[in-house]
């Protein structure tokens, strides 16, 4: 029997007491103390099986400190068996970020604790080449702490004037200026950054009741009914017709008349009627016109067959 099996209930017999876990979805999760993070790794690694080394970060946990998690596999032996995951996880202050490397149990370790040391600032001491992985050497400070100021964000308005080689849409381009907006991290650049003190302070937005002030000063807009808007769309048709426009007040035309919608609706123009139409013109038949003769199949009535009439 593994001591997997023994988990989460027999969690003192194998990580000791002051040791916490919990599972869910089919992973393990196990809290232990700093002073316990090596022996801790060693039980995990020899007593669980958990041969198999995942990845090793951090989390910066405001009134805590940095909790920092590896995950680990423990790979079956035997073909069809279940994987079992186990996520070791421990914390230590924000004033003493310090722990033991664990690359003597790990080596796969060795990536992960410098790059967590160079986003969060922690010392894992005896490691073996502690130096900036993906960090310039020249890069202050240590991006991922919540407490990390974005520096560029207060040199720069965000969102501000649009980068060289973009739309030319920004406000240092004379568009229409967006809202001033800071986004978590980045301070106030007047109260932090080589403007501070410098800057005048921003203006207050006006209340809802103020903007609504103002917005009465413009002139009111004229409101529309069903039968305007029935109009507009027939007036092109009628047009074509040759329908007047309907008559405002002061005998004036005008195309949004209310009043005689309906009746421009149901108008009709009359049909003209000219003397050239081809319906109005009556065949002229000639007095001195001989009668067709009958065809030579046919006989006259009265007549024999010398052609003599009776």
């Amino acid at each position: 029997m593994n001591a997997f099996d023994q988990l989460p209930s027999g969690l003192a017999e194998v990580f000791g007491e002051g040791a916490t876990a919990k599972e869910a979805y089919g992973l393990l999760t196990v809290d232990v103390a700093p002073d316990a993070w090596i022996n801790a790794l060693e039980i995990a690694r020899t007593a669980l099986g958990c041969t198999y080394f995942d990845w090793l970060s951090a989390v910066d946990e405001p009134g805590e400190g940095f909790r920092i998690c590896a995950h680990l596999v423990a790979v079956p032996e035997v073909e069809g068996a279940a994987v079992r995951r186990l996520v070791l996880r421990t914390t230590v202050p924000h004033d003493a970020p310090a722990l033991p490397t664990a690359t003597s149990i790990y080596a796969g370790a060795a990536w992960h604790e410098r790059e967590t040391h160079e986003m969060f600032g922690i010392d894992f001491t005896g490691h073996p080449n502690l130096v900036p992985l993906l960090l310039p050497d020249d890069f202050e400070g240590h991006p991922l702490r919540k407490d990390f100021v974005l520096a560029a964000r207060v040199a720069k308005a965000w969102p501000g004037a649009k980068d060289p080689g973009e739309s030319a849409a920004g406000a240092a381009h004379g568009g229409p200026k967006r809202r001033q907006m800071l986004p978590p991290g980045v301070p106030d650049p007047n109260e932090w950054g080589p403007l501070k003190g410098k800057l005048p302070s921003a203006p207050a937005r006006p209340t809802r009741g103020a903007r609504a002030a103002t917005a009465g000063e413009r002139p009111p807009r004229r409101t529309r009914s069903v039968s305007d808007a029935r109009e507009q769309a027939e007036w092109p048709a009628a047009a074509q017709q040759g329908r007047p426009r309907s008559a405002g007040v002061g005998g004036e035309a005008h195309e949004g008349g209310v009043s005689d919608a309906r009746e421009q609706a149901e108008w009709v123009a009359p049909r003209k009627r000219t003397t050239d139409a081809p319906w109005q013109k009556v065949p002229e038949v000639s007095e001195t016109s001989e009668k067709p003769e009958a065809p030579s199949s046919q006989k006259a009535p009265g007549s024999t067959d010398g052609g003599e009439t009776t």
